[in-house]
């Protein structure tokens, strides 16, 4: 693992679903009630707090910093638009030692979109790499599938090339990364 994520602990990388989640040594990922949570929030130092929900509202803590990023969790939202200033946000924390909290209401589809457009830009992750990284860090991520599209997009954009594809399954459009899934799922 090299310098930029360090050594970070299975406990403090993958807490609970209802935690916190360690994505790098300045990135964190959650749900809406943890990003409430004061304890949660001063244990883990967060300078910065990214609300990609409509429907959570933040409780204001002093010296923490909020950005609102109202975006819904449908298929047909639009989450590319701010994929770019939300990574160039969370780097500028980071270059000044500060530390993120991206959330969403449940830490499954906004808030990781918006971490792994991150990693792709800032740490040059492909999608794939990116994904996975997230999910081992935060095992519920499930970007919806309108999101997938998108960061295909965004990957594209970024390296002009892609190393997860849009594929047609018996459910319609999925990433092909969950291909293996769905057909484990149809045999059932």
């Amino acid at each position: 693992m090299n310098a930029v994520f360090g050594a970070i602990p299975i406990l403090f990388r993958n807490p609970s679903v209802y935690g916190l989640s360690r994505i790098t040594n300045s990135l964190f990922i959650s749900n809406g009630e943890a990003a409430n949570n004061k304890l949660f929030l001063y244990a883990n130092r967060i300078t910065t707090i990214i609300n990609a929900t409509v429907e959570v509202i933040n409780t204001y803590f002093p010296d923490i910093y909020y950005i609102h990023v109202p975006v819904l969790d449908y298929p047909t939202a639009r989450i590319y638009d701010f994929f770019d200033p939300v990574a160039d946000k969370i780097h500028a924390v980071a270059q000044n030692q500060g530390r993120t909290l991206v959330h969403c209401a449940a830490g499954i589809s906004r808030s990781a979109a918006l971490c792994i457009a991150y990693l792709m830009k800032y740490h040059s992750m492909s999608l794939f790499n990116a994904h996975d990284w997230v999910k081992s860090c935060r095992p519920v991520i499930r970007p919806n599938l309108g999101f997938w599209e998108q960061l295909v997009e965004y990957e594209y954009h970024l390296f002009g090339k892609n190393s997860v594809k849009m594929i047609r399954s018996p459910l319609g459009l999925i990433p092909d990364l969950y291909e293996n899934e769905v057909r484990v799922m149809i045999a059932l």
